[in-house]
């Protein structure tokens, strides 16, 4: 009896043991994993690109993805989750891309997506004629003459192309007809919540809602009067909650996880991945596979009412009353594509046929030798910066000696942190009290030279953690900040 005891409590220990759905809709790509309630680690994980990006009808200014294949893309990740760990999960919390919005409708009639019963089991599909595209962060349509035209906000954040509320004000005057068919907007994440949980109009976070603009951070409201004022369609506008409160409940029994589990408002991705990744306040967090960012957490930031400042350091609201300082640089690994996406074509216009893979594999290989060190310089900000979007890449300090592939690829590498670096330098970080820095995103990991110039220009330790997985710190955040 004595000895069948702890196996009997120990049973009983395992059946208690519940997990937490997180789910990270990003640019490129949707990833998921299960979170163990009561040791945070990952049970299980997946991932899937979403190759959603379709042709702007503005041009090259435009940056759309097609809702439907990101829907496609969750809905796969989760369904190849352990069946077993789905049935008991008891929350999910969802994080996606920032400043990006899309618009849809819902009726008496008929909801912007379709609640597909299959045996014991539900899926979600989108009803493409009352979803639009999402138009993402990395849209511009809104030049900067554009954006001197809107009012000014009531925020200490800036508003920049690729905001949520600036291209609905660009929406509002050049596709009236096109908004028209819709009565509601979220972000990606926010429209993921509403869908999962059936909800007739959209819930959205702090942060979220302060990455759209025209957001007063310190009264948690919209600029209304402001909006208002400038004729900006303000009943587009969804409910805001505090970040990590339960925003509505699953519709359905979702490949496994139980109908009616509690799911968190919408998150910031970055916010997330930080969330993951810190393990004291002394670590600020170093982010390269999109674009690039560098934050970290504060206790005593206090924002004002604006009017906001232009400045390439930004502070974010974070969980609870931190703020998270950030620099976010729109060129990250989407300048080191770029580069090796010319390189590509130059050779196929030569008469050749070689894989991104063998390119990136060989770049990385070569590039790492000291003989790859020159004077090139080389200033990377193809896309502009959003403190400075007129700021176009360069290149300088060009002579015969060093112009060698290894050595382009390496001044292109120490150009992109250098970049990064003078938006938020290493004085910054002293006087923060920052002791090492964390590093995660693909773009940085896998890259060792990215690293050499991260510790060359910070004199700050590089470490990798386990953490960095934005869809685990989306789930972290719901079960922790649920009931603060």
């Amino acid at each position: 009896m004595c000895q069948s005891l702890p196996t009997v409590c120990a049973q009983k220990r395992v059946t208690m043991v519940k997990y937490i759905l997180g789910i990270d809709i990003g640019t490129t790509s949707v990833k998921v994993c299960i979170v163990n309630k009561e040791t945070h680690d990952v049970e299980a994980q997946n991932i899937k690109d979403t190759q959603s990006n379709i042709p702007s009808d503005t041009g090259p200014g435009g940056n759309k993805q097609d809702v439907s294949k990101i829907v496609y893309a969750i809905n796969l990740c989760v369904s190849k989750l352990p069946k077993h760990l789905l049935q008991e999960v008891c929350e999910i919390g969802i994080c996606g891309q920032m400043h990006g919005v899309l618009f849809w409708k819902n009726d008496s009639e008929k909801r912007a997506w379709e609640i597909i019963e299959k045996d014991t089991s539900v899926r979600y599909d989108v009803s493409l004629d009352r979803v639009s595209a999402l138009y993402t962060w990395q849209d511009n349509r809104c030049d900067p003459s554009f954006l001197s035209t809107l009012p000014v906000p009531e925020s200490h954040l800036n508003v920049s192309t690729g905001f949520g509320v600036a291209t609905i004000f660009w929406m509002t005057k050049n596709k009236p007809e096109k908004l028209r068919r819709f009565n509601h907007s979220g972000t990606i994440a926010d429209f993921a919540v509403a869908m999962l949980c059936n909800l007739d109009r959209p819930v959205m976070s702090c942060q979220n809602a302060a990455s759209w603009g025209y957001f007063n951070c310190r009264t948690s409201e919209w600029n209304i009067d402001i909006l208002k004022n400038a004729n900006f369609p303000v009943e587009l506008l969804p409910e805001v909650k505090a970040s990590g409160k339960i925003a509505g409940y699953l519709a359905g029994n979702w490949h496994s996880v139980p109908k009616g589990t509690p799911v968190g408002v919408g998150l910031g991705d970055l916010q997330c991945s930080v969330l993951s990744t810190l393990e004291t306040l002394e670590d600020a967090v170093l982010n390269i596979s999109t674009s690039a960012q560098i934050s970290f957490v504060v206790d005593s930031y206090v924002p004002n009412n604006g009017p906001p400042e232009v400045l390439p350091l930004y502070y974010w609201p974070y969980f609870g009353q931190q703020y998270v300082a950030v620099a976010a640089s729109l060129n990250g690994g989407n300048s080191l594509a770029t580069f090796v996406k010319m390189l590509q074509q130059w050779v196929m216009e030569l008469g050749f046929n070689v894989p991104q893979s063998k390119v990136w594999e060989k770049l990385l290989a070569i590039s790492i030798e000291d003989s790859a060190v020159s004077d090139l310089e080389i200033r990377p900000t193809c896309l502009g910066e959003r403190y400075n979007p007129d700021l176009a890449a360069s290149v300088s300090n060009i002579h015969v000696g060093n112009l060698g592939l290894a050595q382009v690829f390496r001044a292109l590498c120490r150009g992109l942190m250098e970049n990064l670096h003078s938006m938020i330098p290493r004085e910054v970080l002293q006087s923060a009290k920052i002791t090492r820095i964390v590093g995660n995103g693909s773009g940085l990991s896998r890259n060792k030279i990215l690293q050499k110039e991260v510790e060359k220009l910070y004199q700050l330790p590089l470490v990798f953690t386990k953490g960095g997985d934005a869809a685990k710190g989306a789930a972290l955040a719901v079960h922790l900040h649920s009931n603060t």
